[in-house]
């Protein structure tokens, strides 16, 4: 294996240690919203996401080591910029939503609908990061089997999710005035 490999499986590492921290925060403010209103929402198919969000990780350094994928500059330094990009959302997305960003789907409208930061473009830019990083990470390194099975993957567990959670957003007055005339990820789009 090359340098490149054992970078990019340090960088997997690493990617895996901020979920595990980003859990750790989710929980956190989950139990500080139900102590102020907040409803959890049931969620079957969160373990769905979990699989996935692993599944990218571990398919990744899989694919990289066993096919020997190779390591490609210019689709790096995209992918890189792309995957920047990506986790910067993500952490202005947590950043705005402050104690009410949760991993999983609560109720938090009695609390407060946020319409600042990011939600001022669209109702969900943390699935638009999400989406954007599910993408990159895994092409960082060529590791195209993983980029198309975990893209698909994820677009199917969103589905279900975007479901639960809207079903819970619209029907709050406050939220549907606010958000309901957004797109979901993209500006202009959907």
């Amino acid at each position: 294996m090359g340098l490149s490999v054992y970078l990019y499986l340090a960088l997997l590492a690493v990617v895996a240690v901020l979920r595990l921290v980003e859990l750790g925060i989710s929980r956190r403010n989950q139990r500080r919203m139900l102590t102020h209103g907040a409803v959890r929402v049931p969620e079957p198919h969160f373990k769905w996401m979990v699989v996935v969000h692993t599944g990218v990780l571990v398919g990744a350094a899989l694919e990289v080591v066993l096919l020997r994928r190779p390591f490609l500059p210019l689709l790096a330094a995209t992918m890189f910029v792309l995957f920047v990009a990506s986790n910067l959302m993500r952490f202005w997305v947590v950043r705005t939503l402050g104690e009410l960003w949760t991993v999983q789907v609560m109720d938090s409208t009695r609390i407060r609908v946020v319409t600042t930061g990011p939600f001022r473009f669209v109702r969900h830019p943390n699935y638009t990061g999400v989406i954007l990083e599910m993408i990159s990470l895994p092409l960082l390194h060529t590791a195209w089997i993983t980029a198309l099975v975990t893209l698909l993957a994820y677009a199917i567990a969103l589905s279900m999710r975007i479901r639960a959670e809207e079903g819970v957003l619209m029907a709050n007055p406050e939220y549907r005035a606010a958000m309901g005339q957004k797109a979901r990820f993209l500006p202009g789009l959907f």
